[in-house]
């Protein structure tokens, strides 16, 4: 994907479109629709614990709901664009729809899952909740980390003690991938796209 953006920022248009097809990969799909699609809830491990948080109904829920825009930016400037769970370099939505836009077919963006480009949705930068709203979790800086699709919809509205996952907050989320350190999560799309 980092190949195609560069193509496309070089005006190789032909080429990058070639490369942003190439990752919408049926085996990336099949990993991420294992993660979040039907019959996900069955695959994971999900245990039970005493005493957990309720679920609350929507009126008793913490608001806002999703974070504002200020608290978003904080949060990425903190864990930068790489899923804090799993190290998954993530891509804001609007860069895949700055992406479709141009290259409807090499990057397809339906109403399901399956419509749905593989790489991008695969690294879909996700703004999660490490208590679920659902359970109580504020939408504050403190409760909020950057995630992958896969991550945050594999989780859905679990504890981090049910799911049996470490509090990606105590954790350092530094990724260990070659080139991570220089992943802007395709930025410089909407950086030359804007002006």
């Amino acid at each position: 994907m980092s190949e195609a953006a560069d193509a496309h920022l070089a005006g190789e248009f032909a080429e990058a479109e070639k490369l942003f097809a190439l990752a919408n990969d049926p085996l990336v799909w099949s990993f991420t629709d294992r993660a979040w699609g039907v019959g996900s809830k069955a695959r994971h491990t999900f245990i039970r614990i005493t005493d957990p948080p309720p679920y609350l109904s929507g009126a008793d829920r913490p608001h806002p709901r999703m974070p504002t825009l200020q608290t978003e930016q904080a949060v990425v400037a903190r864990d930068g664009h790489h899923c804090r769970f799993c190290g998954t370099p993530v891509v804001p939505s609007l860069i895949r729809k700055l992406m479709n836009a141009t290259y409807p077919k090499a990057v397809p963006w339906g109403s399901t899952n399956a419509s749905q480009h593989a790489g991008f949705q695969c690294m879909w930068l996700q703004f999660d909740h490490v208590l679920p709203n659902s359970r109580g979790g504020t939408s504050n800086l403190d409760n909020i980390v950057v995630a992958c699709a896969p991550c945050n919809f594999g989780r859905m509205e679990y504890t981090l003690a049910e799911a049996q996952i470490a509090d990606p907050l105590r954790s350092p989320g530094a990724p260990s991938w070659e080139g991570a350190a220089g992943w802007d999560g395709l930025e410089r799309l909407r950086l030359r796209a804007t002006g």
